[in-house]
């Protein structure tokens, strides 16, 4: 018998920590965050795509009306994706993601992402600059 105990507590450890992994690195949704989607892909162009169909539906302008002002990889200080809701707490983790910045005329959209597909709109006066690039 202790030797099935063994394996089973090896392999309930690792789903814990996996668990916890996931979260620590920002992947989770605060209820109270700004709009936030996914997309079935995670590359710069798709999460640029993705951001240009939600700039469109928020603005009402044609997303061939839009401009991509700047489209980068970046690495974000925390789970907020460097966009803080007010009494918030995030992971301490740093995140690697994306910030995507939209024209809609004269008005400037600017949204962050992760790596995994989420993205989001971060009010004006809300944002906070990513902490660099993303290494490899």
């Amino acid at each position: 018998m202790k030797r099935f105990l063994a394996p089973v507590s090896i392999a309930v450890f690792f789903a814990i920590a996996v668990t916890a992994c996931s979260s620590a690195t920002g992947q989770t949704v605060p209820p109270d965050s700004p709009k936030r989607k996914a997309t079935a892909e995670t590359s710069l162009s798709s999460i640029t795509e993705a951001v240009l169909a939600d700039a469109a539906a928020q603005t009402g302008v044609a997303k061939s009306a839009l401009t991509v002002a700047s489209a980068e990889e970046v690495l974000w200080a925390d789970g907020s994706l460097g966009c803080p809701a007010p009494g918030s707490s995030y992971t301490m983790a740093q995140v690697p993601g994306y910030r995507v910045r939209v024209r809609a005329g004269e008005r400037e959209l600017d949204y962050h992402a992760n790596r995994r597909g989420y993205f989001m709109l971060c009010p004006d006066g809300r944002a906070t600059d990513p902490v660099g690039p993303v290494a490899y």
